[in-house]
């Protein structure tokens, strides 16, 4: 009976005890409205470390810092301690603080378990960050230390893939698939990396013969305009002297025929059409005007007048106030610059045998020809002083 009468009494100061926490608060509680920020400041809860912090300001935090890093402790434990600090680092995806602990981790031990481990997750926050080249040594490292190791084989592929070095994921995901056949990452990264791999060897060759046929081309090019005697200067280069303009054979001498690679702003260029035609782009300047005209593809076998007929046939230029000119009322010349002399054009001449003619120079690829109204003011004021022979 009185161990009965204790164990009531006893029930009884505890229903008391209890009976408190209905009336009075816990004053050190969580705030029930902000419980996961208060949660949150403590070191073992937190989610992600602040930024900077010292022990004043975070002393439980710095503490746990401290243990991380004692210097006391073996040192595979401290780059076991340093690999899960980078590892929640890489979860908050804070990738080169990341790489900062698994470095530190590195200087550590010599342990090639952890190390390998350390270099395969150092590897992946450099492939986060874009760091491919970093990531592929970190990897290539790891992979030397534990040949078989998984992850390493899959993070060298990934970086391969995308430095687009095509062969040396194939040699990555073959060596994985060689200790570990029937994984599916390496499997489709072997089938990713073939099918770049035959397409950048594709589109190899169709440039390799874009690029000879280009070559062919121009040969061709270059063949014809020599035949025919055209004299191709850059746009800075002077004239040569009228001594100095004939070959050893007596022909005339063909200048600088890379002076093909200078084009005017239209992109129009010289080309040789099948029937072995050439086809040049032409100016034609009315200095009375201060005005051109441009025919991006005039072929050597025609005469000026199929183009001046067009561009002065029925509908006349805005700026020919006057109605002067008209086909049947044109000259036109080419002009030799070290003579200073203009040679007059009759319109029905073919542009073949204009650019044969031994003072005719071609610029920058593109044939230039002056065209005056005949007998007007201007024409009579702009031949004054000057030579004119007839071609």
């Amino acid at each position: 009976m009185a161990s009965s009468a204790m164990d009531d009494d006893s029930d009884d100061e505890m229903d008391q005890f209890m009976e408190q926490f209905k009336t009075h608060k816990y004053k050190n509680a969580f705030d029930e409205n902000n419980w996961e920020e208060e949660f949150d400041k403590i070191p073992l809860f937190m989610k992600s470390a602040p930024e900077e912090f010292d022990s004043k300001t975070h002393p439980d935090l710095a503490c746990l810092q401290s243990i991380i890093h004692n210097d006391d402790r073996p040192p595979e434990e401290q780059a076991s301690g340093l690999k899960d600090e980078g590892n929640e680092y890489f979860k908050e995806k804070n990738y080169k603080k990341a790489i900062t602990s698994y470095t530190e981790g590195l200087k550590k031990c010599g342990d090639q378990e952890i190390n390998t481990v350390l270099l395969t997750n150092r590897a992946a926050a450099h492939f986060h960050l874009g760091n491919m080249r970093s990531a592929l040594n970190d990897a290539a490292a790891a992979k030397k230390i534990k040949p078989d190791h998984l992850k390493a084989l899959i993070r060298g592929a990934q970086c391969c893939m995308q430095l687009q070095h095509f062969v040396e994921a194939l040699q990555w995901c073959d060596a994985g698939l060689k200790v570990h056949p029937s994984d599916k990452k390496l499997q489709e990264l072997r089938a990713a990396a073939d099918k770049h791999k035959r397409a950048a060897e594709r589109d190899a060759r169709k440039a390799k013969a874009k690029e000879k046929k280009a070559c062919s081309d121009k040969e061709a090019l270059l063949a014809a305009i020599k035949e025919r005697g055209v004299k191709l200067l850059r746009p800075e280069q002077p004239l040569k002297r009228s001594s100095d303009s004939e070959d050893e054979d007596g022909g005339p001498a063909v200048a600088v025929l890379d002076g093909l690679d200078s084009q005017e702003a239209t992109g129009a260029r010289v080309f040789l059409d099948e029937q072995g035609s050439l086809h040049w782009p032409v100016l034609f300047l009315y200095p009375e005007h201060q005005q051109s005209d441009f025919v991006s593809a005039f072929c050597d076998g025609s005469s000026f007048i199929d183009h001046l007929g067009v561009m002065f046939g029925e509908e006349l230029p805005p700026w020919d106030t006057d109605k002067k000119y008209l086909p049947q009322n044109l000259q036109l010349f080419f002009e030799d610059e070290e003579k200073e002399t203009l040679y007059e054009v009759e319109p029905t001449t073919l542009l073949l045998k204009v650019l044969w003619h031994n003072r005719c120079f071609v610029k920058a690829g593109t044939p230039s020809f002056i065209v005056l109204a005949k007998g007007s003011p201007f024409c009579k004021q702009f031949l004054t002083g000057r030579t004119v022979e007839r071609l």
